[in-house]
């Protein structure tokens, strides 16, 4: 009998999945690589599917490649040759929401959006809301801490996180954390766990922090800009005068043509930068007027507050869009720096430097509150790999942002795409570190090998 057969046995065949064309879906995530051939897909629908088969694997020394929606940008979840796709996709339950605790606990198959809509019904919020939240998992969000366009005001997804339930490499089940606010019991096993891109084990459930949802709808503004570094310029002010936005979000000249382009959304000529901000806050209506100050003092070129909720959707909506509409125009390296917030206007201007010296179109987008942009290498449709001028240029974006005290990645993950300047950030004896703590929970380096570090 043949090793994938005991594991059909203790599963069942339905949820065993050998076709190659069918595995091929599941090998795949958002970026442009190419995975290797799998064994085969595990589509788990609970914690005992993943037990057993890490169980298995572990067993017979096969690699697990866990994975979520696949809608990571850096290459967490594509598989190499010989693996078992552990799709997680299916373990969907909300398994408890508590009003009265404030907290929810999720299966990691649960779509962000389902989680943050459940929670509404109670008057309170998840608050993590990356741009893809409407087809993105939470098991993916944890894998990556991933962050998106409220964690400007209410952190990535590692500051909403309680507690976890794993499945280590070998089958065995750990608890981590807790159910309360605070709690300093042992070393932090969840925010380990949180961000390390499956490599260390399998989330199948977390505990989670619920937040009060606001009294009413958020006001928000949009400004328009001469000049991408003006709008950066705007966003350290209204940062530094302690404004507090709950969203401040920015796109470029590239990423607006992308849209309009596919949308129409009128355009004006010398619009360089677009900075939409909001504020939930009690006072918010003030908050942004505020705002809309410091941008008229910054160079704004036009500047208006929403007239109500409808007109707030469609700017965030605006915001949401710009990933798709910049892959209509061919294969992206989808890169994701972050920097100190002063440093901003610096990052911009390095990034657009960059661009113009190596001939490469560069959309970016930008949680610009958090100083994480998103420059996204635009190059040929249907390419297995970028350029030798993308790469350049996305040395020089990596470089300055490191000499600008900041780090490779701010919620994507390291996944295959960064592996080449990681250690320009983490230096031997971070790796050396790393690879210890991986050795601990995967010995046989089986979980999702050649990610992360």
């Amino acid at each position: 009998m043949r090793p994938i057969d005991a594991l059909v046995h203790s599963l069942s065949e339905a949820q065993v999945v050998t076709d190659p064309d069918v595995i091929d879906s599941y090998a795949r995530d958002r970026t442009f690589l190419e995975p290797g051939r799998p064994l085969a897909v595990v589509l788990a629908a609970s914690r005992d599917d993943v037990v057993t088969t890490l169980r298995w694997a572990s067993e017979h020394r096969v690699p697990v490649v866990p994975r979520g929606a696949g809608t990571g940008l850096a290459g967490g979840a594509v598989a190499g040759d010989g693996a078992i796709v552990l799709s997680l996709a299916r373990m969907t339950a909300i398994r408890e929401l508590s009003p009265a605790d404030e907290i929810a606990v999720a299966e990691p198959g649960v779509i962000t959006a389902d989680l943050d809509r459940a929670a509404r019904e109670h008057g309170l919020m998840y608050a993590p809301d990356p741009s893809s939240y409407e087809i993105s998992t939470i098991g993916g969000n944890l894998a990556t801490n991933a962050g998106g366009l409220r964690c400007v005001k209410y952190g990535v997804t590692r500051d909403s996180v309680l507690g976890l339930e794993v499945v280590l490499a070998d089958g065995r089940v750990l608890e981590t954390g807790r159910r309360t606010m605070k709690g300093v019991t042992g070393y932090d096993l969840t925010g380990l766990f949180v961000g390390s891109e499956g490599t260390l084990g399998v989330i199948t459930a977390a505990t989670l922090r619920l937040r009060p949802a606001p009294a009413a709808p958020p006001a928000t503004f949009a400004a328009e800009f001469g000049s991408l570094r003006d709008a950066g310029a705007a966003v350290s002010a209204i940062i530094a005068a302690g404004c507090r936005p709950s969203l401040m979000e920015l796109l470029d000249r590239a990423t607006l043509e992308a849209i309009d382009d596919w949308r129409n959304i009128g355009l004006e000529p010398g619009t360089q930068a677009m900075l939409i901000g909001q504020s939930d806050a009690g006072d918010g209506q003030a908050a942004v007027r505020r705002m809309e100050r410091i941008c008229g003092d910054n160079g704004a070129s036009f500047v208006a507050v929403s007239a109500g909720p409808a007109e707030t959707e469609e700017l965030v909506g605006l915001r949401r869009l710009a990933y798709p509409a910049t892959e209509r125009l061919g294969a992206c390296l989808v890169e994701d720096v972050c920097v100190p917030r002063s440093a901003l206007p610096d990052m911009i201007t390095a990034i657009e430097a960059a661009a113009a010296r190596h001939g490469v179109r560069i959309c970016t987008v930008a949680h610009a509150g958090d100083g994480n942009l998103h420059p996204v290498f635009v190059f040929g449709h249907g390419a297995a790999e970028p350029p030798p001028e993308v790469w350049a240029a996305a040395d020089e974006v990596f470089t300055r942002a490191l000499e600008l005290g900041g780090t490779l990645t701010g919620e994507h993950g390291v996944g295959l795409l960064k592996q080449r300047w990681l250690a320009l950030e983490s230096g031997p004896v971070a790796a050396e570190v790393q690879r210890g703590i991986k050795a601990v929970f995967d010995p046989l380096g089986l979980l999702n090998p050649g990610k992360a570090i």
